[in-house]
């Protein structure tokens, strides 16, 4: 993007409010471009757009005819900054990126933005394997997706394989079977690894799941049913039976789909609800005429933002990072349509339609999509209620000023010290805020095996200097209002060790302690010079840190079987430089082991297909310059 630049900030000693933004006027043109509204601490307020900036701003400058929140944010304004752009449609753009990255106070805010999964059918293999994938796309294979969560990729794939009978296994698996596995008995893989199918038979059924999954199931289905009343006749009632059984699980896929639209080849449907200052997103994914499932959103919005600007902004932010179908369909009209559309269609590299159906088959989608977005907010804001009452009480439980809007909550998992890992989990007055997770590999090589309190003063000491270092103001909203330890006495007087030790010890933190016969329900909560207590047994507040607890080992228990698990084709020759996949696997082929290629001398390491003069030297001089 081909911007020209320039930033200005206001003087401290000037007014805040209209007549600082009035002062900015003489010094800007009639340029499309982005500016952003900041306050006396230089903190971003909002960013906007504007189709020319001179004009933008003289309307902030008027002393009135302003919204409560436009009117609240101007008088909190101190200074402004402008970047100009050549176009508005790079404005657009422009400003979605910076309300992402700098999340202001007074902008709709998309806050959740993970990444989607596919299914893949890889390519480098004579049996192609049918797989869930998430991330960059760098295997060879076709992708097919999105679908809006595991669980509808899961649902897909699970289907997928009754139908086609595909393998799921790794390369390694499949290389290393003798005989057929548990797939193969419930009837959801072919068994190439054993030769239960000819290759060209699985190349076929290969065919068929991707031609499916491109939306054209009727060919399939037909076909299916003439080979299953060929084999009828023949007599062949075993293969009969199976060609039935894959005829109605192709049926099953259809039917949980639910939404098949026959005139909707590829779309996202997206459709908003708005209620008591909340608002919920639905979209639903619609590729090759299937419905890839649906997920609900909740972007920040304020009390008197309209639905337009709601739906512009997620559109925009939505789209930021991901790549967009051939069509929206939407249930609002957004501020500025032909720009989304030249946006998207600059991103696809093809036309992007933006659509506000009123009748016909798109409205019932919308129709659909709007339902479940009502739905879903009425719950979302009775956990919400639920939840803000349970805040209140941990903040009488523990004497805390105001309820807590982030609590941090840390466990340990480890096995006699091997494999070990910290993790921390967060909640707020919204529920678990999954993407603030965090986990630590436990590096302290002077830790004894088991070492919880070393193991809790690694954690906490990396956690604290990274605060420390990222927000010393703590304005961001980072910073925890409660820590939740596991432990007594012993481990909250060296938490509060530590946490002194690094001018954090304002923060209140409390040890979550086992009672007697260490049975749930009997906790003991230990605090910094108070007496230990207990909450009632059926108190909502006890079963809250019980939770709180039981997802954070949850966690942490999930990251140490990540990690073991990783370990465990883990090989010496993973730390060779130069030693990559292709060579490992040829080197274990030749010599059987990695302790036999430790032991080689260096004739026999030249003598590995792939392995020159020079890498059998590293890998010689790696192995016995250690020793």
């Amino acid at each position: 993007m081909d911007m020209s630049h320039s930033e200005e900030t206001h003087p401290k000693d000037v007014a805040i409010g209209p007549e600082v933004i009035q002062g900015y006027l003489k010094t800007l043109d009639t340029s499309p471009g982005v500016y952003r509204m900041l306050d006396a601490e230089s903190r971003v307020l909002y960013v906007g757009k504007a189709r020319n900036l001179r004009a933008r701003v003289s309307n902030y400058s008027r002393p009135t005819g302003h919204s409560p929140r436009i009117a609240r944010m101007i008088s909190m304004t101190a200074s402004m900054m402008f970047l100009t752009t050549r176009t508005e449609t790079e404005a657009l753009l422009l400003e979605q990126n910076l309300i992402k990255q700098l999340k202001p106070k007074f902008n709709v805010l998309l806050r959740d933005d993970k990444s989607f999964p596919n299914i893949l059918v890889t390519a480098e293999h004579d049996f192609p394997q049918i797989k869930k994938h998430r991330g960059a796309k760098k295997e060879k294979g076709a992708y097919y997706g999105p679908f809006a969560s595991a669980g509808a990729v899961n649902r897909t794939l699970n289907q997928l394989q009754r139908v086609f009978l595909l393998r799921d296994c790794s390369n390694a698996m499949f290389d290393s079977r003798t005989r057929p596995c548990l797939q193969y008995q419930i009837k959801r893989c072919s068994a190439p690894c054993v030769g239960k199918i000819s290759p060209e038979e699985y190349r076929r059924s290969v065919k068929d799941a991707e031609t499916f999954l491109t939306g054209k199931t009727t060919d399939i289905q037909a076909r299916l049913a003439a080979e299953m009343g060929a084999a009828s006749e023949a007599m062949e009632f075993e293969r009969a039976a199976a060609l039935r059984d894959r005829i109605k699980a192709l049926t099953q896929v259809q039917t949980a789909q639910g939404i098949n639209p026959k005139g909707v080849t590829e779309a996202d449907i997206i459709a908003l609800h708005m209620e008591s200052g909340q608002a919920c997103v639905q979209v639903f994914f619609i590729r090759a005429n299937q419905n890839w499932g649906n997920k609900d959103y909740y972007p920040r919005v304020g009390p008197d933002v309209d639905a337009a600007e709601v739906l512009e902004a997620f559109v925009g932010q939505f789209y930021d990072t991901r790549e967009p179908p051939r069509q929206l369909i939407l249930s609002n009209e957004i501020e500025n349509p032909d720009l989304m559309a030249e946006a998207l269609t600059g991103k696809l590299g093809r036309k992007v339609e933006l659509l506000v159906p009123k009748r016909g088959e798109k409205a019932e989608l919308i129709d659909s999509a709007l339902r479940n977005a009502r739905e879903s907010l009425a719950r979302k804001m009775a956990e919400t209620a639920t939840q803000a009452k349970l805040m209140r009480g941990v903040a009488e439980a523990f004497d805390l000023k105001a309820p807590p809007e982030r609590i941090e909550v840390y466990d340990n998992s480890h096995i006699q010290g091997a494999f070990a890992v910290g993790a921390m989990i967060v909640a707020g007055p919204e529920g678990f805020l999954k993407n603030q997770y965090r986990k630590f590999n436990i590096r302290g090589d002077a830790l004894t095996p088991g070492d919880d309190f070393g193991m809790m003063k690694e954690v906490l000491t990396r956690r604290f200097k990274r605060l420390i270092k990222e927000d010393p103001e703590r304005s961001e909203g980072h910073w925890p209002d409660l820590l939740l330890i596991d432990g007594g006495a012993g481990q909250v007087s060296a938490v509060r060790e530590i946490m002194e030790a690094h001018g954090v010890g304002d923060i209140p933190m409390v040890g979550v302690a086992k009672g007697i016969d260490r049975d749930a329900g009997k906790e003991e909560f230990y605090r910094t010079g108070k007496r230990p207590f207990a909450l009632r047994h059926n108190d909502p507040v006890l079963y809250f840190i019980q939770r709180m607890r039981d997802e954070a080992h949850r966690f942490a228990i999930g990251t140490h079987r990540a990690k073991r698990a990783k370990s465990v084709g883990a090989t010496p020759l993973d730390d060779v430089p130069g030693v990559g996949a292709a060579r490992k696997r040829a080197l274990l082929a030749h010599f059987g082991s990695a302790k036999a290629v430790a032991r080689a001398n260096l004739s026999d390491l030249r003598a590995v297909e792939g392995v020159s003069g020079a890498l059998a030297e590293k890998i010689y001089d790696f192995f016995h310059e250690r020793g």
